[in-house]
């Protein structure tokens, strides 16, 4: 444990060098802190902090940086923030205006959120038990080939195509998308099963093949990874290997879900460097959130930024969109009204 005095010095060593990127020496602090003490002895606790992993170095004539200890101490010691009245005003306009289907409007928000931290935001959709299917359409293509289209509680539309070697016609499709919405309407996504038998061979197939196509286009679509604003971290790194494998990681969508599942998991609302579990982020920091459609964990919203990122603006942020994302959605579905 760090006293009150050794406390001050480091927040102030982290809270300078977030905003200036230069190593910060005793007389700043000074200046910065209530201390109360000259800069000699300031330089002697900094000397400790910088012994107990703090702190670093990085030339003999220069100030002291944060090291991950250092962000971590920092962050573990930060009170609640709030978005400035700008970025409030700018959350709520979007949300006020926000349309589409659940894919469009999870981009919007990734971009929305970068732009409003000029980090890189990643937002993902997971299936949930707590989203059910509204409406199903059987929409014939050719005399061989229909369209599934399944409207989901949470706004997602899933699409699939289905071929088949005998002939069907409208009324033959309209009779199988009775079947099927009389079975499948305010169901969970997640127990979707055949629906019980007609009476009527072809209608029951049909219906069988629409379900299985559903079934299909969940295991494909049901996660959905939107990165928006990642060329807002070329301009962190000098080192262009850096650079090419932190792009690289954004890049790979399983890679990207993996990550944040894992910081959540681990209870964690900021991974600091090493912290991520990534090689590629040493340098980086995540902060995430999950939002929610009606009570349950429908996906993660996270912000990928330098280690010296404004961690309470960051975290306000992305505090505030994945409360008013779960809002936002959970209102759509028809829940909480």
């Amino acid at each position: 444990m760090l006293d009150d005095r050794k406390s001050a010095i480091l927040r102030a060593v982290v809270q300078t060098y977030i905003e200036t990127a230069q190593p910060v020496g005793s007389s700043h602090v000074v200046e910065a802190t209530d201390v109360g003490v000259s800069p000699a002895t300031v330089r002697n606790d900094m000397t400790v902090l910088e012994r107990e992993g703090y702190l670093v170095q990085p030339h003999t004539s220069a100030g002291r940086i944060p090291t991950e200890k250092g962000y971590r101490f920092f962050v573990d010691e930060l009170a609640p923030g709030e978005l400035g009245a700008s970025q409030t005003r700018q959350v709520r306009a979007f949300f006020a205006h926000a349309h589409g289907e659940l894919e469009e409007m999870l981009q919007s928000t990734s971009r929305m959120l970068s732009r409003l931290t000029a980090t890189t935001a990643v937002v993902v959709g997971e299936p949930t038990e707590a989203v059910t299917v509204r409406s199903v359409q059987l929409v014939g293509l050719s005399a061989h080939t229909y369209l599934v289209v399944a409207v989901l509680s949470s706004g997602t539309i899933l699409r699939r195509t289905v071929e088949r070697a005998d002939e069907l016609d409208d009324d033959q499709l309209a009779r199988a998308a009775a079947v099927v919405n009389a079975h499948l309407n305010g169901r969970s996504v997640s127990t979707l099963t055949d629906a019980a038998p007609s009476g009527d061979p072809t209608t029951d197939l049909i219906a069988r093949e629409a379900v299985a196509a559903l079934q299909a286009s969940l295991a494909d679509d049901g996660r959905k990874v939107f990165v928006e604003g990642a060329s807002n971290i070329a301009g962190v790194f000098d080192a262009t290997d850096t650079l090419r494998d932190v792009l690289g990681i954004l890049e790979q969508q399983v890679a990207v879900v993996t990550l944040l599942r894992d910081v959540l998991d681990r209870g964690l609302t900021v991974a600091i460097g090493s912290e991520t579990g990534v090689a590629p982020l040493a340098e980086c920091s995540l902060v995430v959130a999950p939002y929610e459609v009606g009570g349950e964990r429908a996906g993660t919203i996270g912000v990928l930024g330098p280690t010296r990122m404004n961690y309470q603006e960051t975290l306000a942020a992305v505090a505030v969109v994945s409360q008013r994302l779960s809002r936002f959605l959970t209102e759509g579905s028809g829940e909480g009204r």
